[in-house]
């Protein structure tokens, strides 16, 4: 059996980081650019108004005081996106709003809040600090000034400061486009009856969730049945969409894992046993003129997620250039013992949580790769080492919260 490391090797090893393109910014959201930008442009790109009130000189203000007050005339209004261009004499004032331009002259705004808020003349009774309530052109940032670094992940902060610049567009990789199939006769699609042996389709719909989850595109086709000519056909029609094709079920040694059968005359997709549990049924390679990578995961529910999290994911974070390709492990004490077949690395379902006496997991469920219940209860797989064969209560132990961005 190959080992879990050596299979996530060739993985990465065959797997490239998809082109960058420019895609609009908000198609690039949660994407790592690839580029570095500077700023175009200042910001502020003019000097304008921190508060509501009135443009002045100050030096007209110096012997404004609450016993003695100025007294200005008002010979404009400043309001946002709105507004001509005013130069200001001394011993004038402008109306003036907040986000609104500064009149050429005026170094001050005085807070509609000390004055008398009058239109035609204004009287003002406290003498502002140089500069206060104007934000120069340039305070935040200035053209040229370095904003965002190849490999920065965008997010909406990092949108802001594209957008505030005026940049429409941002290179990045695209996000995976990965069909996803269910193989098995007895599958049925939920929401229809069930014969006496048939089971409805689960792992499509869970794997299609853990894409979309790993922000990548999802192409559901659903079931087909154990059928070499249907799944060749599939196949052949869906990878004209695909950036990434899995598949789950049809790869052990029954008669009728049509997956493993129909693959293996290719040449170019590789079954092997990996040391793990649950998931150690693997195959993996390309297909296609493109040469379009090809997961065939195993058709038990909990071996089938367990798998994507070891394998599929990475993989999509490198087509994305994300890092890091693996989910961090965390460490956390073990509520509960438990023991772990020897020689395979296993990945048991836990229930994770901080709390005042630090982080503790504890093992939910039975380990069956069938017990999809014990799943939906988890949140954190407990990894345990191949060389492990007993891990005991109160110990610490390694986990994959799966709940966690990364």
């Amino acid at each position: 059996m190959r080992s879990v490391e050596e299979q996530l090797g060739t993985i990465l090893d065959t797997v490239d980081p998809l082109p960058p393109y420019e895609q609009p910014l908000l198609e690039a959201i949660g994407l790592p650019i690839c580029e570095d930008i500077a700023a175009t442009i200042d910001l502020p790109t003019f000097d304008n108004s921190a508060m509501d009130g009135y443009a002045c000189r100050r030096a007209d203000l110096e012997s404004a005081t609450q016993a003695s007050p100025v007294r200005l005339p008002v010979v404009g209004e400043s309001a946002a996106g709105q507004t001509k261009a005013y130069g200001l004499s001394p011993g004038q004032a402008v109306k003036i709003m907040t986000g609104a331009p500064m009149p050429t002259g005026a170094d001050v705004v005085v807070p509609i809040e000390w004055t008398d808020g009058g239109r035609a003349n204004v009287t003002i009774s406290q003498l502002p600090t140089p500069g206060q309530h104007v934000r120069p052109r340039g305070e935040d940032v200035r053209a040229g000034d370095a904003l965002l670094e190849v490999g920065t992940l965008l997010g909406p902060r990092q949108i802001a400061i594209l957008a505030a610049v005026g940049r429409a567009r941002v290179k990045a990789r695209p996000r995976p486009r990965v069909v996803l199939l269910s193989t098995g006769s007895e599958l049925r699609e939920p929401g229809t009856p069930l014969g006496f042996d048939s089971i409805y389709d689960s792992n499509s719909f869970t794997l299609a969730a853990a894409v979309r989850q790993a922000d990548a595109i999802a192409y559901r086709i659903g079931s087909v049945a154990d059928d070499p000519q249907e799944l060749t056909d599939t196949l052949s029609d869906q990878l004209v969409r695909a950036d990434l094709v899995v598949t789950s079920g049809g790869v052990s040694k029954g008669d009728y894992d049509v997956v493993k059968d129909v693959l293996s005359r290719v040449g170019t997709v590789h079954f092997t046993e990996v040391a793990m549990q649950p998931g150690k049924p693997q195959g993996f390679g390309t297909i296609g003129e493109d040469e379009t990578p090809i997961f065939t995961l195993p058709g038990n529910p909990v071996s089938s997620y367990v798998s994507f999290e070891v394998f599929v994911l990475p993989a999509i974070r490198r087509m994305m250039g994300k890092l890091p390709y693996q989910r961090p492990l965390v460490q956390a004490r073990c509520r509960t013992g438990f023991a772990s077949p020897k020689g395979r690395k296993q990945f048991v379902r836990g229930h994770f949580e901080v709390t005042a006496e630090g982080a503790l997991v504890t093992p939910v469920g039975g380990h069956g790769s069938h017990l999809i219940g014990s799943l939906s209860q988890s949140n954190a797989l407990i990894v345990v080492p191949v060389e492990s064969t007993d891990i005991e209560a109160d110990s610490t132990v390694d986990v994959l919260v799966l709940d966690r961005s990364f």
